[in-house]
């Protein structure tokens, strides 16, 4: 698996997460239990992940759904 994006931003996080799972891109967000210990303050980002295989397409998805990966 590759690290798509690392974000604070749980708004970001859930739209790439649901623009992925519509075009059927099997992917896996990491660091959520830690986030949710750490309460609302949003220090610690959420990761998500895809398969080496699906990277490329991924970035070319959300890119073109308006979500810029080199901000998140």
């Amino acid at each position: 698996m590759k690290e798509l994006m690392s974000t604070n931003d749980i708004t970001k996080f859930v739209y790439a997460e649901t623009v992925l799972n519509s075009n059927n891109i099997v992917n896996f967000a990491l660091d959520v239990n830690i986030s949710v210990l750490e309460g609302s303050i949003g220090i610690l980002p959420r990761r998500l992940m895809v398969m080496t295989h699906d990277y490329d397409r991924a970035v070319k998805l959300l890119t073109d759904f308006g979500l810029d990966l080199k901000s998140v």
